[in-house]
């Protein structure tokens, strides 16, 4: 792709970011060499901002390791080991490693991010499509997901967590901010969320989930330990704990809040060690 002065002026770059294109023009101005000068300049945000104008393209690049400042590619990132670089990584399409991604500020792909290792990004990280980690996921910001989300080990957010699809994690999932969940939400270990924590389907939580504000699913809400808000506990169908479930003072537990109330014996049942407090609606079932 020809990138000419008129087209890219049609963009309303800044001005500098302009004259800095009229000054290298003559050094070719095809789409990825353009991107690559300008990451090779020092001037990222003007390669991303470039990249957000015109858009992915099919370009694969195959090879074995990245060790950069920053990288910002068009099409498909393939990496046979890992992806290591000082601040951003960014693909118009897909990020896809043998190895692991560690990433200063910022892993963006327009598509799936799918590694063999491990993911560490100590900014932001975004999916246009699937996440998948064979081992944990570790944003020290924010986190979105388009797609589904799979992590081997353990994920730690340290921002907002949003995933449209499915989000399933093997170990532990602990994240500073909200967690929401557009579809399921799955865990084998202990689901801590200091924001509120939202499921369009169901929560299943193989040990403790603590909740530091309100918590809700669409569907049903199961865990292996305890059940605890520091709002209010809400489930459409049933909830079931292993240990206790408490809601924060003042606020209520909620079962069945989505079927009808003569069907609440079968699909709006409440079983913890204990009845809870402050139980508003659904069928407590007397034995664990």
């Amino acid at each position: 792709m020809q990138l000419t002065k008129s087209f890219i002026k049609s963009k309303r770059p800044c001005a500098d970011g302009l004259r800095w294109f009229l000054r290298h023009r003559q050094e070719g101005s095809d789409y990825q060499p353009l991107l690559d000068a300008l990451v090779a300049a020092g001037r990222v945000n003007d390669a991303l901002w470039l990249l957000d104008q015109f858009g992915p393209t099919d370009a694969v690049l195959r090879v074995d390791a990245i060790e950069a400042d920053a990288i910002v590619f068009a099409g498909t990132l393939e990496v046979r080991a890992g992806i290591e670089v000082s601040s951003i990584v960014r693909a118009g399409r897909s990020i896809r490693a043998g190895g692991g991604i560690r990433a200063g500020t910022l892993i963006d792909a327009g598509e799936d991010v799918q590694v063999a290792g491990q993911i560490w990004c100590g900014g932001h990280l975004r999916a246009g499509e699937d996440v998948k980690a064979g081992w944990g996921i570790d944003v020290r910001e924010s986190l979105r997901c388009e797609g589904r989300l799979r992590a081997g080990w353990e994920l730690f957010c340290g921002g907002s967590l949003q995933v449209r699809g499915n989000l399933h994690v093997e170990g532990d999932m602990l994240a500073n901010g909200a967690i929401h969940g557009e579809q399921g939400l799955k865990t084998g270990g202990h689901l801590t969320g200091l924001g509120d924590i939202r499921a369009g389907n169901g929560i299943e939580v193989g040990a403790d989930l603590r909740c530091y504000r309100h918590l809700h699913a669409h569907w049903g809400i199961r865990s292996g330990g305890c059940i605890v808000a520091g709002g209010a506990i809400s489930a459409g169908e049933s909830l079931q704990a292993g240990a206790q479930i408490r809601a924060g003072d003042g606020y209520g537990v909620y079962a069945g809040l989505g079927v009808r109330r003569d069907a609440w014996e079968a699909s709006a049942q409440v079983r913890a060690r204990s009845r809870p407090e402050n139980l508003m609606s659904g069928w407590w079932v007397t034995e664990v």
